[in-house]
């Protein structure tokens, strides 16, 4: 599965055989970057986490199609 492909400015990471591309300067902004794969009541996947801030919605919760 590839949600993107590796461009130029890009860099490449591969964690327990997961590979994953990070734009070179949005990675310098959120580093360091933890990706983990979690299994909860509500289902299973991947949960990435940053240092990026986090925006508010205008709802008051992260759904992001709000």
């Amino acid at each position: 599965m590839a949600l993107d492909e590796l461009k130029e400015n890009d860099q490449e990471f591969d964690d327990r055989g997961i590979k994953y591309v990070v734009e070179s300067s949005l990675y310098d902004r959120i580093k360091p970057i933890k990706v983990d794969y979690v299994t909860s009541a509500m289902g299973a996947g991947f949960n990435i986490m940053g240092n990026m801030p986090v925006q508010p919605s205008s709802c008051g919760s992260s759904c992001g199609s709000c």
